[in-house]
């Protein structure tokens, strides 16, 4: 079955700690919900630098990206689908579905 990761760009915080928790509930009971199809269900990002191609680092994030999910789905479609019922995008979040390629391993 197709592997999908569901890229999380941007996103507001929610304005008060109550908020806050009633959000991550939702957003742990679409987690719940997804099943054995969330292959990594909560990749949160912290830091991020951007290594330039000169070596040069800078310390900023080129996508805003805040975390991902990996999950499987029948089609683009499916994934889609899937991440439409996120509810990261309540907060003003953005969810980019990209389907990820299987490479062969290194020789």
């Amino acid at each position: 079955m197709p592997k999908y990761m569901l890229t999380y760009i941007g996103g507001n915080q929610p304005s008060t700690a109550e908020e806050g928790k009633a959000h991550f509930a939702k957003y742990m009971s679409w987690l719940q919900a997804l099943g054995d199809s969330a292959l990594s269900p909560a990749n949160s990002l912290k830091q991020s630098v951007l290594v330039n191609p000169d070596g040069s680092v800078t310390e900023e994030s080129a996508t805003n990206m805040s975390g991902f999910t990996l999950i499987t789905a029948d089609s683009l479609e499916a994934a889609v689908n899937v991440a439409k019922r996120c509810p990261f995008l309540e907060i003003g979040g953005q969810l980019e579905v990209s389907e990820i390629v299987d490479m062969p391993p290194p020789k």
